[in-house]
């Protein structure tokens, strides 16, 4: 083949693949810190799309690959390269300070390691990290959902309260993103902790009384991950209580957090 008829290598991802919407530009409302978001496994940057009305601050999703404008590319199997590509873009976008971090399940261990890449890069710690539905990380890789067959892992989906019964849009959607679905678990799964001194930013994790995935214990078990303070918040609901009413807490406290200002003390709340 003549080099001239050589496929074109596919452009690296861009801020705006990564972070769409207006992105964590430093420079944007000034004083207000960022929440940056990260979706649980098979999730998309969509599931944050109301949380700038509901909370009245910026909000950067962060889109994955192999999901929305990202579908072409191929999603990670390796949680610790998802994680540098995600610090690379963060800090590719600017000088990152003053920011609040939150990810729920997937997005909620991704959102840990990013604030240790942060910091081993020499950039702040967040001002806050929340997470919710997922059990502290030292405690994963004790799952192999992603080995299980197609109806094995849509029956997984379905008990865990993803799908409304008989919900055919949302069963389609579901048949579309069972291959990053299982990526995604592939990277879960197949991460293991290092051992890093704790953060120093306080904490705020999410048990719901339902979710087999991640129970009070194991979400509990955070507390060994700051040096700071650590509120675990219990709540209605199964594993995907994220997309339902009882996200109403959750909510409350972000507002609460990204709406103080810095001279602020810690909300009374912590401890």
């Amino acid at each position: 083949m003549h080099p001239s008829a050589r496929p074109a290598r596919p452009a690296p991802p861009t801020a705006t693949d990564w972070f769409p919407g207006p992105g964590p530009d430093p420079e944007a409302a000034a004083g207000t810190p960022r929440l940056i978001c990260f979706p649980y496994a098979g999730g998309t940057a969509s599931v944050y799309r109301d949380w700038p009305d509901l909370l009245g601050a910026p909000v950067v999703p962060v889109q994955f690959p192999g999901r929305g404008r990202r579908l072409r590319e191929a999603p990670y199997t390796d949680l610790d390269a998802l994680v540098s590509d995600v610090t690379d873009a963060l800090l590719a976008a600017g000088p990152v300070r003053d920011y609040v971090l939150f990810g729920h399940s997937m997005g909620a261990l991704v959102a840990y390691e990013v604030a240790c890449a942060l910091r081993a890069r020499g950039a702040p710690e967040p001002r806050h990290l929340f997470v919710s539905g997922s059990r502290a990380p030292h405690l994963y890789g004790d799952r192999a959902d992603h080995a299980l067959g197609d109806d094995a892992l849509r029956a997984l989906v379905h008990d865990l309260g993803a799908l409304a019964p008989g919900d055919r849009v949302a069963g389609a959607y579901l048949e579309r993103r069972l291959p990053v679905l299982r990526a995604d678990l592939t990277a879960c799964e197949r991460y293991r902790w290092r051992p890093r001194p704790p953060l120093a930013c306080p904490m705020t994790a999410y048990a719901a009384a339902g979710d087999p995935v991640a129970p009070a214990p194991g979400v509990e078990a955070w507390r060994a991950y700051t040096g700071a303070s650590l509120l675990c918040r219990r709540v209605p609901g199964g594993h995907f209580f994220l997309n339902g009413p009882e996200r109403r807490p959750l909510l409350r406290d972000l507002r609460t957090e990204l709406t103080r200002t810095a001279e602020e003390k810690e909300p009374s709340w912590t401890y």
